[in-house]
């Protein structure tokens, strides 16, 4: 009779198909870094065209966040992810049947659209099916699986690029959100009641958690948006980690071959390629199990969350600015590596305090600083060639643009307050 009373633990499983899901949003996203030279020599792509093709993605990543997240606050990320994660698998496949810079920019955009309705929903996923206190570390854990499968897509693609072209390298690639889609639409209810794994006890501790069920408005709460101050800062925040964050997706192995002399077909190399995105996924581990502790020894979930996010600003831009006096190249990229550690500490905080300040509209607030992020990270993929066109090829101007980024973002971290509420 005891066992009857208590929880089962389903709701772990919406942290599964979480991870896996991040794994495969970075492993689609970040393949095309790697597969850079061989798209250039083939399609005959200069660089300033391929930065179009990677802002291509982010721009449209950018511009269908909130509405990504808007749909699963109204349909719910059940019905949502589906469509979306299929679509993007779609376009993952179509980029390698490209045949010219058109219609390769229009399958990078296409494929952006898709994307960008995966980490709001999965925030709307968690913010019904845990309770607030594993927000958090489910938050940490999700990022660490897709900042790791970001990490080692170049090391994957090198193995996969002995095997087959760069071309059907996408399409492999796609199979993988195919395959997740459908087991998820299989396995997943909006309302945990309605999940044969939940028993009565879960149910009763999702109780508070069941306030934010979808259906609640029909339209994107763009007023309450502009007036909320946590919700600005959190953009602003956003926009500023992601301009760097791109340098690391898309320019870095260019970075890594001219400026630091490396070869990018030796093995150490493509390991120190995924190095930020590694200890990266360590930081989101990490900075969600700090503030968890911090908060409960001083009662605040918030000031911890404040508190990380600065110091971790701070200390990402100055590791850059450490890389660029650095003569030795692995020594340079270690400490590049650390700076995406330093990054990724505020990265459970921001998307916790997302789902907390949002509440039943969880998915349109982060859907909303996501959408923002990924403009800047839409301007850093343009913005590198012009910064060096601009510079005299000076990649250290590159970097103490992307370090002053981070000064900006430790400013913000200083007044955002995820117990402020739409």
């Amino acid at each position: 009779m005891e066992s009857t009373l208590r929880p089962t633990r389903t709701r772990y499983g919406v942290i599964v198909f979480a991870v896996m899901l991040g794994i495969i949003h970075y492993i689609d996203r970040v393949c095309i870094s790697k597969a850079r030279p061989f798209i250039q020599q083939d399609l005959g792509f200069d660089d300033t065209q391929m930065g179009y093709v990677f802002s291509a993605f982010t721009l449209a990543y950018a511009l269908f966040e909130i509405p990504g997240g808007w749909l699963g606050d109204k349909w719910g990320p059940r019905r949502v992810l589906l469509r979306v994660v299929m679509f993007w698998s779609v376009f993952t496949a179509a980029t390698g049947y490209a045949w010219n810079l058109a219609s390769m920019t229009v399958c990078r955009f296409l494929f952006g659209a898709g994307e960008a309705g995966g980490f709001p929903n999965i925030a709307k996923m968690f913010s019904v099916w845990l309770p607030q206190r594993e927000h958090g570390v489910a938050q940490g854990i999700t990022w660490l699986a897709a900042r790791w499968g970001g990490a080692f897509t170049p090391l994957l693609v090198v193995w996969i690029l002995g095997f087959v072209s760069w071309r059907n390298t996408f399409v492999l690639f796609a199979s993988l959100g195919v395959v997740w889609a459908l087991c998820f639409y299989v396995w997943f209810r909006d309302n945990p009641k309605d999940h044969t794994g939940v028993n009565a006890a879960e149910c009763e501790l999702l109780e508070e958690a069941q306030k934010n069920l979808s259906g609640g408005h029909a339209s994107i709460p763009w007023k309450r948006l502009f007036t909320t101050k946590s919700v600005l800062l959190l953009w602003v925040y956003y926009f500023c980690i992601s301009y760097v964050w791109y340098f690391y997706i898309t320019w870095m192995p260019q970075y890594m071959e001219l400026e630091l002399k490396m070869d990018m077909k030796d093995t150490w190399t493509s390991i120190l390629n995924g190095l930020p995105l590694f200890l990266g996924g360590i930081g989101c581990f990490i900075g969600g199990i700090m503030a968890r502790r911090m908060s409960a020894r001083s009662d605040s979930l918030s000031r911890a969350r404040r508190t990380i996010g600065v110091l971790g600003m701070l200390a990402a831009g100055g590791m850059i600015l450490l890389a660029t006096t650095l003569n030795d190249p692995t020594y340079a990229m270690l400490a590049l590596g650390f700076s995406g550690f330093f990054n990724d500490l505020s990265m459970p905080g921001a998307w916790g305090a997302c789902m907390e300040v949002g509440g039943k509209l969880a998915g349109s607030v982060s859907g909303s600083m996501n959408m923002i992020g990924n403009l800047g990270g839409a301007l850093g993929g343009v913005a590198v060639p012009w910064l060096m066109n601009l510079t005299n090829q000076s990649w250290d101007k590159v970097m103490y643009v992307a370090a002053a980024t981070y000064l900006l973002a430790a400013l913000c971290w200083m007044f955002i307050d995820s117990d402020e509420r739409l």
